[in-house]
């Protein structure tokens, strides 16, 4: 599995968090809380973890080649529910 991280500073990550995991609950394995959360998608797994000022995220791609594209799934969807801040995503490669 490759895999990344990014730490997004928000003052709002449990509600973008919660916004994730129950648009994607309908179609995929999730479980969660208001402070964390394990998605499980096609391409991969995602992992949230949320506090006062950032939200975590941690996605592993079951293929290497997929691990891009499991970023800007994730990336996406929290932006679109984001759309009134601008944030800041800088991946970082997880060894």
């Amino acid at each position: 599995m490759s895999s990344s991280r990014v730490e997004v500073t928000t003052q709002h990550a449990s509600r973008y968090l919660q916004q994730l995991s129950k648009h994607w609950a309908h179609k995929f394995e999730t479980e969660f809380t208001p402070v964390s959360s394990k998605i499980g998608l096609p391409l991969g797994d995602a992992r949230l973890s949320a506090n006062d000022t950032q939200l975590v995220i941690e996605v592993a791609a079951y293929k290497s080649e997929d691990l891009t594209v499991l970023q800007d799934v994730v990336q996406r969807h929290i932006e679109r529910f984001a759309f009134k801040e601008t944030l800041a995503f800088d991946w970082r490669s997880l060894a």
